[in-house]
């Protein structure tokens, strides 16, 4: 009946509305797709999900038709495409960049420049030759922050707000301060390369052995274990703001380009000279974390966070606005967000949940529906317009069938939905690791409750089991919790919804556990598995949890097996880790679930109303894998 109602409201849409225009992102990191109809979002997607490379910056070939199919559409039925920055201006930037930095580079500038000749600087052209468009349909493009910034705007809850886009560079812009009004976008500051915030961070990234573009969260998640009062912490972080950066009061930046190599090299740092900056040598990739990685990822977290509250404080002064929005990559950075938001200085912040380069594809085609053809915005109601972030594709009983039948898979089928939420709130309850495989998949990075990991939240085995022998990552990385919307004042310090697992928060001081008297002293590995709370495998080093408040009318399947999992242990809360192994993609398909179904400790995977035991598994279809780098 669902896909049945679906295909009526896609195709009433379809006959009825004009406007149907396709946002593009491609070449640099996470290509993907949009399609923006009469200003409503109609179906979002990245290309990894579908190639299964993480971070695929090809041509989103996939994503578009997976899009066209959802909408029920053709290319020659769009009004317009959208590219998310402007591909001449961004060649512009490399020639001035490797000419003011000359003869550095040419090793650089010989690797980009074929590239760029092929393929970048005629992107109109591959455009209309991929989407086979045979008539004059218009292909505009917006810059890189302005589709930031539309992606920012344009869904949120709001009709006025202050615009915060960070980033490590679009075409010269790494940074911009703007206003949003009605349907329109005014660009009031911006700062340019190579002074960038999100390319210090990454720097970092690449210091501390992980990869630049994937290992960020990483460096974020480290940082916790860094200790405040440490001389050396307190030392990496004077040193920093007095030889790597200048910050100027409104939160500009300027960095001491004699330290780093992205410009026109091959790598991000001239690591000889931060090895005698800090007295520590570059982590080498899976190798030992010591105390002194720890305490670089601190001071740097801090610093962004200052950084970050001051450019927010000067977005303020500007536009007098109550509301703050934001996009770019740094706006993942759940840590700071929380910083912005207990600085007190918006009453409202809206993140979008696609921040990164993929959200550009959206916002590209919302600055192109509002600005380009200068439609009007339809009225906020106090929820914004992203649908819960849902806007992949779904797949039917007969797609899920079929996987079954290709694997010889052995399951359970419920006719009753609330029997199956009832049944699997018992088993995660018992201790079980449930992939959980609903409706549409997620659109960006966070999985929320459609592609999802489930575990019980109270058992102190869990954040380990999971990490290693499951997602086959480091186990100092945290898990997010999921939580009815209704609970989320009994348990965290909070008075906000949280849908996108956006913001970091502290669980109650009533919830926590004593520390050690030597804690301070004590190694990561130790603290990681000392018992902070009642919910251990939530409750991060430092008390805190990116947390999702789950709203019965976005999710109401997810909101339904929360309630089950409250009859059971008196907490409406789960575990809530996106369903994947380390260096693949989220899983898309039935297929994919599968296999990472039988090639990890899962227990129970429960796809739409079919529930598949381990236990019962003809054990003849598992492959070993080995993790991949990410």
């Amino acid at each position: 009946m669902y896909q049945l109602w679906r295909l009526l409201f896609i195709h009433f849409i379809d006959f009825t509305l004009a406007n149907r225009i396709l946002g593009i992102s491609t070449f640099y990191h996470d290509s993907a797709a949009a399609l923006v109809v009469d200003g409503r979002i109609v179906a979002a997607a990245q290309e990894e999900r579908f190639t299964r490379i993480k971070h695929d910056a090809s041509f989103p070939e996939n994503a578009i038709n997976c899009i066209f199919k959802e909408a029920f559409i053709t290319s020659e039925d769009l009004t317009a495409v959208a590219f998310y920055d402007k591909p001449l201006l961004k060649f512009e930037r490399l020639l001035e960049t490797y000419h003011n930095f000359a003869p550095l580079g040419i090793r650089s500038f010989t690797k980009a420049m074929p590239v760029w000749l092929k393929e970048k600087l005629f992107l109109r052209k591959l455009i209309k030759k991929q989407l086979n468009l045979k008539r004059a349909t218009p292909i505009l493009f917006p810059e890189h922050h302005l589709s930031h910034a539309a992606s920012a705007f344009y869904p949120s809850p709001f009709q006025q707000a202050a615009i915060l886009t960070i980033d490590g560079v679009g075409e010269w812009a790494t940074t911009t301060i703007g206003v949003g009004q009605s349907n329109q976008i005014s660009v009031l500051r911006e700062l340019r390369f190579p002074h960038s915030i999100g390319l210090l961070y990454s720097s970092f990234t690449y210091f501390l052995g992980f990869r630049v573009n994937s290992g960020e969260y990483k460096v974020m998640g480290l940082a916790a274990y860094g200790d405040a009062s440490a001389k050396e912490a307190l030392l990496f972080e004077k040193k920093i703001l007095s030889e790597l950066i200048d910050v100027r009061e409104d939160g500009s930046l300027l960095l001491n380009m004699d330290y780093f190599d992205f410009a026109t090299g091959l790598k991000m740092i001239k690591t000889k000279k931060w090895e005698t900056l800090f007295g520590v040598s570059k982590r080498i990739p899976e190798s030992d974390i010591t105390q002194q990685h720890i305490n670089l990822a601190w001071a740097i977290q801090k610093i962004t966070d200052f950084i970050v509250v001051r450019l927010a404080a000067t977005a303020q002064r500007l536009t007098s606005s109550k509301n703050l929005v934001m996009a770019g990559g740094v706006a993942l950075n759940c840590v700071t967000n929380k910083k912005i938001m207990d600085a007190g200085l918006f009453e409202n912040i809206w993140i979008q949940p696609a921040a990164g380069d993929a959200g550009g594809a959206l916002g590209a085609a919302f600055a192109a529906y509002h600005i380009g053809y200068e439609q009007p915005r339809k009225s906020a109601v106090g929820k914004d317009n992203m649908q819960g972030a849902y806007l992949g594709p779904s797949f039917g009983r007969k797609e899920i069938e079929a996987m079954i039948n290709k694997n010889e898979a052995v399951y359970e089928y419920f006719e009753n939905y609330h029997k199956l939420s009832a049944e699997i709130a018992k088993k995660i309850s018992e201790g079980n690791i449930i992939a959980w495989f609903q409706g549409r998949m997620e659109f960006g990075p966070r999985a929320l409750g459609n592609r999802s990991i489930l575990g019980d939240p109270r058992n102190p085995g869990l954040l380990t089991r999971i990490n290693i022998n499951v997602k086959h990552r480091e186990e100092f990385r945290p898990f997010a919790p999921s939580i009815l919307i209704e609970e989320m004042n009994d348990y965290f310090d909070m008075d906000f919804p949280s849908p996108y697992m956006l913001f970091v928060v502290s669980i109650k001081e009533s919830l926590r556990k004593p520390e050690p008297v030597n804690y301070k002293e004590m190694g990561w590995q130790d603290r990681l598995s000392h018992i902070r709370s009642g919910f251990p495998a939530i409750t991060h080093v430092d008390y805190s949890a990116r947390i999702q408040t789950v709203d019965r009318s976005d999710n109401p399947k997810f909101w339904q097996l929360l309630q089950d999992f409250k009859k059971i242990t008196g907490s409406g809360m789960l575990i809530n880790t996106s369903f994947n192994v380390r260096g693949e993609p989220i899983v898309c398909t039935p297929q994919q679930a599968f296999q990472t179904f039988m090639n990890t400790e899962i227990d129970f995977l429960v796809i739409d109303n079919f529930v598949l035991d381990k236990s019962k598994q003809p054990f003849k279809n598992i492959k070993s894998i080995q993790p991949a780098e990410d």
